[in-house]
């Protein structure tokens, strides 16, 4: 069964770039397809927006597109169906739900809005903190735990950066209010590739391991096949404590 890929951008409070983020993530992978997309990928994109009174969900391209509107941002950037959902918390499920069946036949959905990402559990998760790490929202900590790669000024020190996350990635940037541009998108995406890769490997070793072991043939194709060195997979069935076995040409 088809899935889409998708991808969840949070921060740590308004204003602090997701939709600047979305809409460059949504351009450059519109041009230049990047794993887990084998060829230009059909993106869609689902704006949250928190509400106090009731839950809407809005594809009406007249609204979607007005210039103003931060939906237009993510569908000038390329993305093929844009939705915009507005809802309490509490009653997010609903929207929210209609609105990825709505984009289940694309291969790729950006979704923007921390709320939203804690619903869905993204296959990959960013999270954009702001000037200073004291200036993240509470509500916005649970998504903190989530996130597979940060957003972060340089100013964030290592050590602050091991306490918040020994296993995340990080992408430290000059300026702020930050600016997206190719280079930073590009290393944006690299470590995309990486952390999916990685997670591909795991499920791969995983399935095709017996009582914790792998053949040195079937570790080599795992590595082929996602085009990835042979130290790579070795690493991870160490992790996983799965022991390759028969190695034919000292791959691992």
């Amino acid at each position: 069964m088809h899935k889409p890929f998708i991808i969840g951008i949070g921060g740590a409070h308004s204003a602090v770039g997701k939709t600047s983020l979305a809409a460059a993530i949504i351009r450059h992978l519109s041009q230049h397809p990047a794993y887990p997309f084998g060829k230009k990928p059909c993106l869609g994109a689902v704006k949250y927006t928190r509400t106090e009174l009731y839950a809407s969900l809005i594809e009406d391209e007249a609204v979607i597109k007005q210039e103003d509107k931060d939906t237009a941002r993510l569908s000038t950037a390329g993305a093929e169906k844009v939705l915009w959902v507005k809802s309490p918390r509490e009653e997010l499920e609903e929207p929210l739900s209609l609105a990825l069946s709505k984009l289940a036949d694309l291969d790729g959905i950006v979704i923007e809005g921390n709320s939203a990402i804690e619903f869905v559990k993204p296959d990959i998760v960013i999270f954009i903190f702001g000037e200073s790490k004291e200036n993240t929202k509470i509500s916005a900590e649970a998504l903190v735990r989530q996130a597979d790669i940060f957003i972060a000024p340089e100013t964030v020190s290592p050590i602050t950066r091991t306490a918040i996350s020994s296993t995340a990635k990080w992408v430290t940037l000059n300026d702020y209010p930050y600016v997206f541009d190719d280079r930073a998108v590009q290393g944006i995406i690299a470590l995309m590739e990486t952390i999916e890769k990685n997670k591909e490997i795991e499920r791969l070793l995983k399935e095709r391991s017996v009582d914790g072991k792998i053949s040195c043939t079937l570790a080599r194709k795992i590595a082929e096949d996602l085009n990835v060195p042979y130290g790579d997979v070795g690493s991870t069935a160490n992790g996983l404590k799965i022991k390759i076995k028969s190695c034919e040409l000292g791959c691992f």
